[in-house]
């Protein structure tokens, strides 16, 4: 993300890739990886991330993108090199719209570990699954109401402390 919010270039090509994967359906992604990874925990860490990618790149390439040129033009002024502007200046304030992006990504990777079960990744999917093969509503609604506790918890987290940064940063 900070490579791509510098090089117009890798921004356009990073977006391109991740926004690739990501319009893949999660069960075809899943499906897609296991000639080349096999069933397991791996076939699914590899789907949330690419699907993680695009949402995080996206994020921090814009949140350092907004910070105003006359902030980070005085940070030089004061003396402050590439490596400190970007550490002191650029990323705090870009740090809630970098959360922003977090919290999408949260809740898009918890959708895909639930179905990630299906190529045997465990999870809360698995209760979910194992509910359905078995015609076993209590196991469904237990897998089913916990991956969206799950979901709805780090949605909230998350939006909470991004309400709290951008009121630091304003």
């Amino acid at each position: 993300g900070i490579w791509a919010a510098k090089n117009d270039r890798v921004y356009r090509v990073a977006l391109a890739v991740s926004g690739f994967l990501y319009t893949i359906p999660t069960l075809a992604f899943l499906a897609l990886l296991i000639p080349v990874v096999g069933l397991g925990k791996t076939n699914a860490i590899i789907c949330m991330v690419a699907f993680s990618l695009m949402i995080l790149i996206r994020n921090v390439a814009t949140g350092i993108r907004e910070v105003p040129e006359e902030i980070t033009d005085a940070a030089r002024g004061m003396g402050m090199r590439a490596a400190e502007v970007l550490a002191r200046v650029e990323l705090p304030l870009a740090l809630p719209v970098i959360v922003a992006g977090l919290r999408i990504a949260a809740v898009t990777v918890i959708s895909v570990t639930v179905v990630g079960a299906y190529v045997n990744a465990g999870g809360l999917g698995t209760l979910i699954f194992s509910g359905m093969s078995n015609d076993f509503a209590p196991k469904i609604w237990t897998g089913a109401i916990t991956a969206c506790a799950l979901a709805v918890a780090a949605d909230l987290s998350l939006a909470r402390l991004e309400s709290r940064l951008r009121a630091r940063a304003a």
